[in-house]
């Protein structure tokens, strides 16, 4: 993380002073590629991650296979709810910025509270991440089921796949229902992309509560428009060529977009006045 990045002032955390950090346009390139430095240096525990999120994916498209109004929905749920997902490849950044191993451990010590051998009671990280989890959750619900209800109420044809979609929905001569469609996604979307966009790294990596870490992160957003804007499209095109190469894709894309997604946090935000959190 560059220390010659200009940043400014903002308000406390309990006392402590949080400094938002202004980038250039063009740093998501850099996280990309600091990202598959890390993707490189944790190998197959990273790729695993992918695996498994690419086998939920797989769920989806099967529960989603004769009702496309559901994938359009879940597809984004899925990036709403992916940064939770991932945590432990957070943990492996951490891990690696900081010259520990990256291994299994890191993964259970983060999902399990995993120590000296055996699981330890969860402490006030997990449970945060948690509820923090569970509100994602639920944003990412009301937009499947308001995509789904405004789809199969207002399409003129019953939508079952992506090529009725796109020639019913997209290409529609008359009608505004895709205008609506993308307005509601974006109502709904971008104010959960700008509470969630450092949020999580920032509750894995410092000792503050959720409220305080999602004003955080509409700080962020706030002050840095174009490149989080440029953030949230990289985010978003990634994840669909993961998709549309019939998952094979996320293998790859979601450690790489994990590890991505902590430096963009290191960059964005200082937190040097927080108190660390010894472990998730």
């Amino acid at each position: 993380m560059s220390n010659s990045l200009p940043h400014t002032s903002h308000p406390t955390f309990s006392g402590a002073k949080v400094l938002v950090r202004t980038v250039g346009a063009g740093q998501p390139l850099s996280w990309l590629l600091r990202g598959w430095h890390d993707l490189t240096h944790c190998g197959w525990i990273s790729v695993l991650h992918g695996a498994v999120l690419a086998l939920i994916g797989v769920v989806m498209l099967w529960v989603a296979h004769d009702r496309f109004w559901f994938l359009a929905g879940a597809f984004s749920g899925f990036l709403l709810v992916g940064p939770v997902l991932v945590t432990s490849l957070y943990a492996l950044s951490r891990g690696l910025e900081r010259g520990e191993k990256a291994g299994v451990s890191k993964v259970l010590e983060t999902w399990l509270n995993w120590k000296h051998g055996q699981i330890q009671p969860w402490g006030e990280a997990q449970w945060q991440l948690v509820r923090f989890g569970v509100l994602l959750a639920l944003g990412g619900t009301v937009w499947v089921l308001v995509s789904a209800a405004l789809i199969t109420s207002l399409a003129p044809v019953p939508i079952t796949s992506p090529l009725v979609f796109v020639q019913q929905v997209v290409l529609a001569k008359e009608g505004w229902l895709f205008e609506a469609w993308l307005a509601l996604g974006g109502s709904l979307v971008a104010p959960i992309f700008a509470s969630t966009v450092i949020t999580i790294p920032l509750l894995l990596d410092r000792q503050v509560g959720i409220w305080q870490a999602i004003a955080a992160s509409w700080r962020v957003v706030l002050g840095n428009p174009v490149p989080m804007a440029f953030w949230g499209a990289t985010l978003m095109v990634l994840t669909f060529v993961g998709f549309a190469t019939a998952l094979i894709g996320l293998v790859l894309l979601v450690p790489l977009l994990g590890h991505a997604s902590w430096h963009a946090y290191r960059d964005l935000l200082d937190v040097s006045a927080l108190p660390e959190r010894g472990t998730c």
